[in-house]
């Protein structure tokens, strides 16, 4: 038998506000059109004044949880996704925890920006198959809002606020095979050669502040159509399989054309992608598990599906994740 972390629940938060891309013509040098063609966004959600990271998370985590079928107490490892924390320290985990009320255990963030949702899904699984918890809640949460300069028409129409959330519980019944339920495996590159190609413009041991969002924004697409044309590539070889055994791509939310070429390379029609581009802009580390949520909650994946998930955020940060549901 082989010891498999699986996907028990999964939760999403959006803020209320709603800004088109009407709106931001009145904010910026930009159309409808324009963010339209370059994005495939029509328009995003931005959290209240005084709405934190750790807001959205917390209430991500609530409907992962209302879904499964455990209690708050059940939880023994928290690791969540973020670039954008309530505070340089301490970490969003430890706000959730105590926010949720979930007893002592690891509780941190990873920051691998866009990517993160993914590398925080491989830190919970190893840690599940290393016997070091049963059951992890696992987080991707951001206000990317607040790092946004909102006088850059080529960064502000782009991004998003939101969080989603999974439930991971040990399952020691497995069998070590693809036919297996749970995540399979995950795939974690980074090259931070290209750190400067999409940053921000400070830090708290450089100028004591949060700094921008910068971003090269031909140089990332190009990366970015490369290294998850490459990553899609690893993950079939690594299990011997081939791209119409997969049920459903899941990709991170930045822009059309850097997916459909993902879809390309997986030989995989548009209506096997989730797509929630359009109404939710680039949430960065939540963009994956809001797609993920949202296409469970609305009977698309199902029990029994295999999907990859992937994604590329600044550092440069890639990687991918094959799971069974």
């Amino acid at each position: 038998m082989t010891r498999r972390s699986r996907i028990i629940a999964t939760g999403s938060y959006l803020p209320d506000r709603v800004m088109t891309n009407t709106d931001l013509e009145k904010i910026v040098e930009t159309s409808d059109e324009w963010i339209q063609q370059r994005s495939g966004i029509k328009e995003r959600r931005i959290a209240a004044e005084g709405q934190t990271t750790s807001d959205m998370a917390v209430e991500a985590a609530k409907k992962a949880i209302e879904a499964s079928d455990i209690k708050v107490g059940d939880i023994d490892m928290i690791v969540v996704a973020t670039t954008t924390p309530d505070l340089t320290f301490p970490s969003v985990a430890v706000t959730v925890q105590a926010t949720l009320g979930v007893p002592t255990c690891p509780a941190f963030d990873v920051q691998a920006v866009c990517s993160g949702f993914v590398y925080a899904l491989s830190v919970a699984d190893n840690a599940i198959k290393a016997g070091q918890a049963k059951r992890a809640l696992v987080i991707g949460a951001e206000k990317m809002s607040s790092i946004l300069d909102w006088t850059d028409r080529t960064t502000c129409v782009l991004f998003g606020d939101g969080a989603g959330a999974v439930i991971l519980e040990a399952d020691d019944t497995q069998q070590g095979t693809i036919d297996d339920t749970g995540v399979l495996s995950t795939h974690l590159y980074a090259n931070g050669h290209y750190k400067d190609i999409l940053k921000t413009s400070g830090g708290p041991s450089s100028t004591k502040s949060t700094g921008f969002i910068e971003m090269e924004g031909k140089e990332v697409f190009r990366y970015a159509v490369q290294f998850l044309s490459d990553v899609v590539v690893d993950v079939l070889k690594a299990h011997n399989i081939k791209s119409d055994q997969i049920d459903w791509l899941v990709p991170h939310q930045a822009n059309i054309r850097i997916i459909m070429a993902a879809a390309k390379k997986l030989d995989m029609p548009e209506e096997r992608v989730v797509l929630t581009l359009e109404k939710h802009g680039n949430t960065s580390a939540a963009s994956i598990p809001l797609a993920l949520d949202e296409a469970v909650r609305g009977g698309k994946i199902k029990p029994g599906d295999l999907i990859m998930m992937e994604a590329l955020g600044g550092g440069l940060t890639w990687g991918a994740a094959l799971v069974r549901m």
